[in-house]
């Protein structure tokens, strides 16, 4: 969908001159998202990584991503992890949990603009969409602002043997967010790196105090400040274990990736 004038307002605060000319654009090339197993492996109900949080704050302290046993949503902001258990409610991380899937970067941004009207989740991507230079690099980004409305959820801690996450989210936990202020945190994976990450846009969202959020299925941003980090580089570490040996991951998975993740 086209996004025209008509439709979208907003204000640029910051944005680098691709936005007006392909030419002539510096970008900050040193950025790299890493990435610990691969999205599905979690699909296949690998829950069980080898990664301590102590060791993934030293690749990023921004990202997403879950926990052993699949106990919660991951968000991680300003160097700060946070866990989103199946109550909807924050926990502190300690650094030595772990996690089986989880993708963070050193965020810095290189341009930012400020949307000042209201635009749904579709809206949100197809804007992004519009005013990235190119499609085929990583992008991080970060949403602090109103929300009208969020949706959004989280999994609760399993026990062995472990179902497939398909079948855990058709009882996920959902939670609503009404008139509050707080983040997105997520990123835009390239599209032919479906199996590995998720394509295109995934975020979790945690409210301004903290307090509450998950993983975000939809919502109504009113007013925002959007962050966008541009990444060219990726570093993916596989799971050592036995289990994650021992899995097949040759089947197609996207279609249980758009259930579980929209």
């Amino acid at each position: 969908m086209h996004l025209s004038s008509k439709t979208v307002s907003f204000i640029i605060l910051s944005l680098p001159l691709f936005f007006i000319s392909c030419t002539h654009v510096k970008i900050e090339t040193n950025d790299t998202i890493f990435q610990t197993s691969t999205f599905d492996a979690l699909l296949a109900g690998n829950y069980e990584g080898t990664m301590s949080f102590e060791e993934l704050s030293k690749k990023g302290g921004f990202g997403i991503g879950t926990f052993n046993q699949l106990d919660g949503e991951m968000l991680a902001l300003d160097g700060k992890f946070y866990q989103i258990k199946a109550d909807g409610m924050v926990y502190p991380v300690n650094p030595e949990m772990k996690t089986p899937f989880a993708v963070v970067t050193h965020f810095i941004a290189d341009t930012s603009f400020t949307l000042t009207n209201e635009l749904d989740f579709d809206q949100f991507n197809n804007l992004i969409d519009e005013i990235i230079p190119t499609k085929n690099i990583f992008y991080a980004i970060k949403v602090e602002g109103k929300f009208k409305q969020a949706i959004t959820r989280s999994v609760p801690n399993q026990s062995q043997p472990y179902p497939p996450l398909v079948e855990i989210v058709k009882e996920q936990p959902l939670f609503e967010f009404i008139s509050e202020t707080g983040t997105m945190v997520g990123f835009r994976v390239l599209e032919y790196f479906g199996g590995v990450n998720v394509p295109a846009y995934h975020y979790h969202f945690i409210n301004h105090d903290k307090s509450r959020g998950g993983h975000l299925l939809n919502c109504m941003i009113s007013e925002a400040t959007i962050s966008i980090d541009f990444i060219h580089e990726s570093q993916i570490s596989l799971n050592n274990s036995s289990s994650f040996y021992n899995l097949n991951l040759e089947k197609d998975r996207s279609e249980e990736t758009e259930k579980v993740e929209r």
